[in-house]
C-alpha cells in the first residue's frame, strides 16, 4: 500500500530543528528566519543571560561614575547606556562564537553542548569565523563613539576574551579569566563618563570578578561529570563538596569590594541620600546572593541553571540603585 502523504516538518521548538539542548523556548527558535538560526545560536541569542551578565557591570561603572559626578548624569550617558547594551550583545556573540570554535571538539563530547551549531554541523568553522568578525567589527564601530581612554580600554578587553577559552585546559580557575573578561565593563562604563580611571571602578571590577566566580561555579556544576571524563578543569570540580564554603567567601569579597567602591566614590562627592541609595543597592544585592547560596543544590543541574540565570536580576539591583543615586 502506498501513500502520497509527506512527513510533516518538526515543530520549530523541536531538537530536530537545531535547537540547542539547554536553551528554553525562545525567539530564535520561534521567530528568527531559519537560515539565521545557527548564527544566532552561535551568538547565544537564544540564551540571553550571558549578555546581561556582560552588560550589567557596564551599567554599574556608569551609574557609580554619574553618582560621583557633582554635575550628575547627562544626555551623553543615555547613549552610553544604549551603546553598551548593543556592544554587550555583539561582543558576547563574538566571544561565544570564538569559544565554540576553540571548544568544538570538547563540546561534541558533552551532553549539554553537543547540539551547539559547530559540533552538530549546522555551520562550519569558516562560517563561524566570518560571523565572529562581523560581530566584532560592528561592536568596534560602536566603541569608536566613546572617548579616547574608553576606546583604548575596549580594545584591551579583547586580550582576556581571546585567552578565556583556553584557560580550562591549563588551570583549575578558568572562572577567573571569565571574570576578567566579563566585568571589564565596570572600568569601561566609568571611563566612558569620566575619561579616566580611579580606585572606585577598580574595586567595583574586582567585586565583579568575585561575582563571576560565584555564579559561574554554580553554572559549571552542570557539566562536572562530563568535564571530569574529558579532562576539563573548573572551580566546580576543584571545590566539589566544599562549594558552599567557597561561595560564602566569594560573597564576603563581593560585599566588601563593592561596598568599598561605593563609599570611596561617593563619600566626598555626593550627598547622604545618594550614598545611602547606592549602599542599599549593595545590601539588596547581597541578600539575593545569600538566597542563591541557600537554594543551591550542586548535584541538581536544573537547580544550578535556574540559580545561574537568576544572577541577571541580582546584578540589576545595584545597577538600579546606582542610577537612583545618580539623580539624587
Amino acid at each position: 500500500m502506498t501513500t502520497n502523504a509527506q512527513t510533516p516538518e518538526p515543530p520549530q521548538d523541536s531538537p530536530d530543528d537545531g535547537r540547542v539542548a539547554d536553551a528554553v523556548l525562545n525567539w530564535v527558535d520561534r521567530l528568527a528566519p531559519r537560515p539565521t538560526r545557527p548564527y544566532l545560536r552561535l551568538s547565544r541569542a537564544d540564551r540571553p543571560a550571558g549578555t546581561w551578565l556582560l552588560l550589567i557591570p557596564c551599567w554599574w561603572g556608569l551609574g557609580l561614575a554619574a553618582a560621583a559626578d557633582p554635575a550628575g548624569p547627562g544626555w551623553a550617558d543615555a547613549w552610553i547606556v544604549l551603546a553598551t547594551a548593543m556592544g554587550a550583545f555583539l561582543m558576547r556573540g563574538a566571544g561565544c562564537t570564538w569559544n565554540d570554535i576553540t571548544d568544538r571538539e570538547f563540546d561534541a563530547k558533552v551532553a549539554r553542548t553537543k547540539s551547539r551549531p559547530l559540533p552538530s554541523g549546522q555551520v562550519n568553522v569558516r562560517q563561524a569565523l566570518a560571523w565572529m568578525g562581523v560581530q566584532a567589527l560592528v561592536a568596534f564601530l560602536i566603541l569608536l563613539t566613546f572617548n579616547g581612554p574608553a576606546i583604548a580600554l575596549g580594545i584591551l578587553a579583547l586580550l582576556p576574551v581571546v585567552i578565556y577559552p583556553f584557560a580550562k585546559r591549563f588551570t583549575w580557575w578558568p572562572q577567573i579569566f571569565l571574570g576578567i573578561a566579563f566585568n571589564w565593563g565596570a572600568l569601561l562604563g566609568w571611563v566612558a563618563h569620566t575619561g579616566s580611571l580611579s580606585w572606585p571602578p577598580v574595586l567595583l571590577y574586582l567585586a565583579g570578578i568575585c561575582w563571576t566566580l560565584f555564579y559561574d561555579t554554580i553554572y559549571a556544576h552542570q557539566d562536572k561529570e562530563d568535564d571530569a571524563l574529558i579532562g576539563i578543569k573548573s572551580t566546580a570540580r576543584l571545590f566539589a563538596d566544599n562549594t558552599h564554603r567557597w561561595l560564602a567567601w566569594f560573597f564576603v569579597a563581593i560585599m566588601g569590594l563593592m561596598g568599598s567602591a561605593v563609599i570611596l566614590a561617593l563619600v566626598n562627592t555626593a550627598g547622604t541620600g545618594a550614598l545611602v541609595a547606592a549602599l542599599a543597592g549593595v545590601w539588596f544585592f547581597g541578600w539575593h546572593l545569600l538566597w542563591q547560596l541557600r537554594q543551591l543544590d550542586i548535584d541538581n543541574p536544573e537547580n544550578c541553571l535556574k540559580l545561574f540565570r537568576a544572577n541577571r536580576d541580582a546584578g540589576l539591583i545595584p545597577a538600579l540603585f546606582f542610577a537612583v543615586a545618580a539623580i539624587l
